[in-house]
């Protein structure tokens, strides 16, 4: 048996790794697995450090335990449901677990599904909000088209997909200083009979802001009463919706109010999930269409399907369910609280430093904005700052704000589960240091090639 001298030779002096990996064409033969190994090992150490991202949301740790459930479960196809009957059974434990979490009136009455992500679940609540309109249209003898839309301007890029691929109309109501969210305050001059719903966010991503849900219902009442247009509201809830529950529990915004239709959120985010899994649930049945699912024969059974995606990972819906009952009410609460505590600290310290005015101080989720005072330099902004604090490891983004208010800059922090104070004080006095030798300087530092150091 002959073996390939190559394979035995040291790592580094390998054929395969003494060469420029092909990026555009596939390589004609094989390679040593080790050496493929290497080679995509090493270029993904170009990447940032993950735990210094402060620019992301998304989970980034979870522990031994998990990490060996995940490598276990590789293989599992979530939309396999005869396969793997166990895997879809613990699905529906994590979306009736959600429905409770949200105060669903029914939780037999109620339906759900996992998607790769949150963006997924908006979609599938757009859609529900889309044809329930359509067929009370047609049973009406209305016109079903241009439908419409009503959100913040404020909202995550996933909602103008949306509307985009959809072909709904997208109503955007700026934010201003006097409203730095969607409020209800202007509602009146946006909803029509046109109208399919209104998204309202817990947890605006420029600013880790809740969207006052009960208020905008309010205003959808009144509205209502004066008009009878009967407006449905769908909670984006990526981020607050696993905040609010344990951390603001007397917020009314789920389903305890009769408007809101369905909620929608990030399992990969403060549901405590390495990416990508995301959930969506429906107050009743009935708020989704029956036409929505689909029932299908696949791989020797009968199921069905709710869902944009098909075939995709079983591993984080079992993760999701293993951080359930690993960290019940009492964990979730725990660490949701430190990573508050946390990003209140932060916000703290840099209104402490002088040069920073904050938009908010991460009292809603543990996400916070600042931006430069105004008159404070003509030297320096704070795409400079984050420029600095990259050259340290650490992202901190600095970008515009929404239309209305896209001549500010803000620069924004995620707090996430592994943020600790440690650490936190270590990038407080990375911030003081930069801020200070970005003061010392004698004349304007140059602006060209500068952009956002994140988009929405």
């Amino acid at each position: 048996m002959t073996h390939d001298p190559s394979v035995l030779a040291p790592t580094f002096t390998r054929t395969a790794v003494r060469g420029v990996a092909p990026r555009n064409t596939m390589p004609d033969g094989e390679m040593d697995p080790s050496s493929a190994y290497q080679i995509v090992h090493d270029e993904t150490m170009l990447d940032g450090n993950a735990r210094l991202n402060l620019a992301t949301f998304v989970a980034t740790w979870m522990g031994d335990e998990a990490d060996r459930l995940y490598a276990e479960s590789f293989d599992k196809n979530m939309v396999d449901k005869d396969e793997y009957p166990r895997t879809a059974a613990i699905e529906e434990n994590c979306w009736r677990i959600l429905a409770s979490l949200w105060n669903v009136p029914d939780v037999t009455d109620s339906i759900g599904t996992s998607t790769i992500g949150s963006s997924e679940a908006c979609m599938l609540g757009g859609l529900a909000f889309k044809r329930r309109w359509q067929i009370a249209r047609r049973a009406a003898g209305k016109s079903t088209e241009k439908p419409n839309l009503v959100m913040s301007s404020a909202v995550q890029v996933c909602w103008e997909k949306f509307c985009n691929y959809f072909e709904v109309e997208m109503r955007l109501v700026p934010i201003t200083e006097e409203h730095p969210t969607l409020d209800g305050a202007q509602i009146e001059q946006y909803v029509d009979e046109n109208t399919i719903g209104v998204v309202a966010i817990m947890g605006v991503t420029y600013t880790g802001m809740y969207e006052p849900v009960k208020e905008i219902a309010e205003a959808l009442d009144a509205l209502q009463e004066k008009t009878g247009l009967d407006v449905p509201i769908h909670v984006d809830g990526a981020s607050g919706a696993m905040i609010a529950p344990f951390l603001q529990p007397a917020i009314e915004w789920d389903f305890r109010l009769e408007r809101v239709h369905s909620i929608s959120t990030s399992g990969h985010k403060y549901g405590l999930v390495y990416p990508g899994v995301g959930w969506v649930v429906w107050r009743t049945l009935d708020a989704l269409p029956e036409e929505l699912i689909f029932r299908v024969s696949y791989l020797g059974g009968d199921m069905p399907t709710l869902a944009l995606n098909f075939s995709r990972p079983g591993a984080q819906v079992l993760l999701q369910y293993y951080q359930f009952l690993r960290l019940g009410h009492e964990g979730y609460t725990a660490i949701q609280q430190e990573c508050q505590d946390v990003a209140k600290y932060l916000a703290k310290g840099i209104s402490d430093i002088g040069a920073f005015e904050l938009w908010n101080d991460g009292s809603d989720i543990p996400v916070f904005a600042w931006r430069l005072k105004a008159g404070y330099t003509d030297k320096w902004n704070l795409y400079h700052l984050s420029d600095r604090l990259r050259m340290k490891g650490w992202l901190v983004p600095a970008y515009p704000m929404p239309d209305n208010l896209n001549d500010l800059t803000v620069q924004r922090i995620v707090v996430r589960n592994g943020l600790s104070r440690d650490l936190g004080d270590e990038l407080l006095e990375d911030i003081r240091v930069e801020t200070a030798w970005l003061d010392a300087l004698t004349s304007p530092m140059p602006v060209e090639g500068q952009k956002p150091g994140f988009h929405h």
